[in-house]
């Protein structure tokens, strides 16, 4: 049973998933305090209050729902330009240099499971 455990845990693709969650908590840190310190006092000068999340209507707090938007959508490009971005041209390097096209390759790895399921169909309506 611990083995068992021990082999999951080894996996590249658990390893993988912790580092991206401490990195992600680490860059989401970053993020909200160049939001919270620089950003945020920026807009609120422009609408002369002392940071976005003072900014209200009628008892409605909307700064914070603005600045909580504006640390989502620079996170989102933050690790799409920095992470996925450069992992796609990666890959695709690395399919050039071994000569794999990644449209070929999907369509000739067919499921041996659907090749049989295919052939026991046909032979049952005789369209063989």
């Amino acid at each position: 049973m611990l083995t068992g455990f021990k082999n999951f845990i080894m996996k590249g693709n658990v390893v993988d998933l912790a580092v991206a969650v401490v990195m992600g908590a680490a860059f989401g840190a970053v993020v909200t305090s160049i939001v919270e310190g620089l950003l945020t006092p920026l807009i609120g000068r422009l609408f002369n209050a002392k940071g976005i999340e003072d900014m209200a209507w009628e008892g409605f707090k909307y700064g914070s729902v603005i600045s909580s938007v504006i640390s989502f959508v620079l996170i989102a490009a933050a690790v799409y330009f920095v992470v996925v971005l450069p992992m796609n041209h990666m890959i695709e390097r690395r399919n050039r240099k071994l000569g794999i096209d990644a449209d070929v390759k999907e369509e000739s790895a067919e499921d041996p499971q659907i090749a049989l399921l295919t052939e026991i169909r046909d032979a049952l309506t005789g369209t063989r």
